[in-house]
């Protein structure tokens, strides 16, 4: 195994460890999640025209929830992203198709299809890419909408 491959495994499992970590720690008491329904998702065939609008605050970013469970979420997103943090989620994104460029904390890292991007909660991350960057993102513990914070 390469330095760089041992590098990410370790940073994988770190990563995990934390979002696991975190998940159980008592959380205040909240609905739980609908049980999962069984589901096949074609994520190449989505398009931009199968998104919502973009919200003000990220006028480059569609982006839509496809799971939602007690532990975590996952979502497809379509775009650029406002470099920001999250104080309260883990997030693992997954690149589907596109390519470009993301902020990982202080380094940029070249995308492309296949990669996947580990990102512990207070991580600075921004994408800088063309429209057509296509990333499944899990975060873990579900994100709060208030949860995004802008990075100068």
């Amino acid at each position: 195994m390469t330095h760089t491959a041992l590098r990410t495994a370790l940073v994988a499992v770190v990563a995990f460890g934390a979002g696991f970590a975190v998940s159980h720690v008592p959380q205040p008491a909240r609905a739980a999640a609908a049980p999962l329904q069984a589901a096949a998702i074609d994520l190449g065939a989505i398009t931009a025209a199968d998104l919502p609008t973009p919200a003000p605050t990220n006028p480059n970013l569609r982006a839509k929830t496809l799971v939602v469970a007690d532990g975590a979420t996952a979502q497809i997103q379509l775009g650029t992203v406002i470099k920001h943090y999250h104080a309260d989620a883990n997030e693992i994104q997954y690149v589907v198709s596109g390519s470009g460029t993301e902020w990982l904390g202080d380094k940029q890292v070249a995308l492309k299809p296949g990669m996947l991007l580990i990102i512990p909660m207070g991580t600075p991350h921004a994408g800088t890419t063309d429209a057509n960057l296509k990333i499944l993102s899990f975060k873990t513990p579900p994100q709060a909408p208030t949860d995004v914070h802008p990075v100068p």
